[in-house]
């Protein structure tokens, strides 16, 4: 394939007869993109999920919706695009992670709705597996701060919860999987029932160094390894699609978690290199390389790309609530009609006039690890205005951020001269300015918001060879858009000094 430079994400025909799909599941929405050979989206087809909220602290989805949307989207980016199965070379999955669905082995059917990983239901579980004293067990062998966030006590509470779904477990008689796996099964008609090797680090149930599942720790949890989806490297054969979805049934190459397709589609290849996620929350990733640094600051160790024969670890900071603080001020408090609003109201005054918003709607991810905490706005006076109220909440992206980027260069040694960005309030420019105002280095917005997608596509194109390899996708990238800091050193800390006083109200 050529290696010429173009802009990535512009749109427009293909540059050659062929490209790669990605199918994007993610936590609201599930989208199918087509990409050229210069990374460039050609036409997108996108469905919204049904998010449901039984009870206090729980999540839940339909996992039959998630597979329809999912199939409706290839269906459809077909015919908006012209271009059909038989010019499409390969296809990538990227997914929201930690989202569990439990399903029978022979009908196919779910026995429960996914429970997805915002839901805090199990941390009752969590706290009891730590008291039992295997903390320390989970961290070293998964590299995860024990939290009902990743996958295992979600499968152990669908096994204790669904009237026989235990035994049938046992008996050997259910499936389980993220949403790729959820994914894949079904596109394959029941052939392949597999994960890659960055959804299956987020489970709790995955030994990060030997690269396979723990019987102690499926023990520990409740979970029949006989449940549990072949593990495999991200880019590789996941099967083909069944010909009654799509016509000339193209395989199924390339399959990574949504943060760390991310990383990939960022090129982030060199260790050191940092991403940060602005969506529903916020997912901070840095490229460890080969050596899997335990976190000693609240941080997680995961498995950040695994192509091309070898494992990149990752360190990754969680933020649970970013973009759905806008939904907050939008739905549930009526601030604003569009998130699109929020860059000028936040831009019409100078501050929050010492205003915070701590956004603990489901508790405190890194480097924090409170389930317990809940949400507090801070220092407010008569003069707190709408206004000062929503630039409180987009500054609480950049603080929380923050805090995960010091703790990372702390764990991992590594200075950081610039941070990659994505996710749609990467879009908000004051967020961004904010951001590298408070970091004191540049933050860079690239040409394509599609970083999760066009990782999936990456990594599914490395294995078809449409791509040749990482040095050819790196060609593919022009910056867009660079942030650089203005705001004076003594500022930023009496801010940083204002937030983390909010942060220690939240947690007591």
């Amino acid at each position: 394939m050529s290696t010429a430079v173009s802009p990535a994400g512009l749109g427009g025909t293909p540059a050659s007869d062929g490209c790669i799909m990605a199918l994007d599941a993610g936590t609201t929405s599930v989208r199918a993109i087509l990409f050229d050979e210069f990374g460039r989206r050609i036409a997108v087809a996108q469905r919204p999920l049904t998010m449901k909220y039984p009870h206090p602290g729980w999540v839940e989805q339909d996992p039959v919706e998630i597979l329809s949307a999912q199939v409706a989207c290839m269906i459809e980016v077909q015919f908006k695009s012209g271009i059909h199965s038989n010019r499409i070379n390969a296809i990538g999955i990227t997914n929201q992670r930690e989202t569990v669905i439990v399903w029978d082995r022979q009908t196919g059917q779910p026995i429960y709705d996914a429970v997805v990983w915002q839901c805090r239901r199990t941390a009752p579980l969590v706290e009891r597996v730590v008291a039992e004293g295997h903390g320390d067990l989970i961290r070293e062998r998964t590299g995860l701060v024990p939290d009902a966030y990743f996958s295992a006590t979600k499968i152990a509470w669908i096994l204790d919860n669904v009237e026989g779904a235990r035994d049938m477990a046992e008996a050997g008689q259910l499936m389980c999987g993220t949403v790729d796996t959820w994914l894949v099964y079904n596109l394959t008609r029941g052939k392949v029932h597999a994960t890659d090797f960055t959804n299956a680090s987020r489970t709790m149930l995955f030994d990060i160094h030997k690269l396979d599942w723990d019987d102690e720790l499926c023990e520990i949890f409740g979970v029949p390894r006989s449940m549990l989806p072949e593990a495999r490297p991200s880019s590789g054969d996941f099967g083909e699609v069944s010909a009654d979805i799509m016509t000339h049934h193209p395989r199924i190459l390339g399959v990574a978690g949504d943060q760390q397709a991310s990383l990939f589609g960022h090129c982030c290849f060199k260790p050191g290199s940092v991403k940060n996620t602005y969506g529903t929350g916020c997912f901070m990733l840095m490229n460890l390389g080969g050596d899997a640094v335990t976190s000693k600051n609240g941080l997680v160790t995961t498995v950040g790309i695994a192509e091309g024969g070898a494992i990149d670890y990752a360190l990754e900071g969680s933020v649970f609530q970013a973009g759905s603080v806008i939904q907050w001020l939008r739905d549930g408090l009526g601030l604003i009609d569009s998130a699109e609003e929020t860059a000028s109201l936040a831009s019409s005054v100078p501050d929050t006039d010492g205003c915070y918003v701590v956004p603990a709607f489901t508790g405190l991810g890194a480097p924090w690890w409170r389930s317990d905490a809940r949400g507090v706005i801070a220092g407010i006076t008569r003069g707190t205005d709408k206004a000062r109220l929503v630039r409180a909440a987009c500054e609480s992206m950049a603080y929380q951020t923050y805090d995960i980027l010091k703790a990372m260069e702390a764990d991992s040694g590594h200075a950081l001269t610039s941070l990659e960005v994505d996710g749609g309030a990467a879009n908000n420019p004051f967020i961004m300015q904010f951001q590298a105002d408070l970091l004191g280095i540049d933050v860079v917005r690239g040409q394509t918001s599609e970083s999760t997608a066009l990782g999936a596509a990456f990594l599914a194109g490395l294995a078809s060879g449409f791509w040749a390899d990482r040095d050819e996708l790196t060609s593919l990238f022009e910056d867009e858009t660079r942030f650089s800091p203005e705001m004076a050193e003594e500022r930023c800390e009496e801010l940083l000094a204002g937030w983390h006083e909010a942060v220690r109200r939240t947690l007591a």
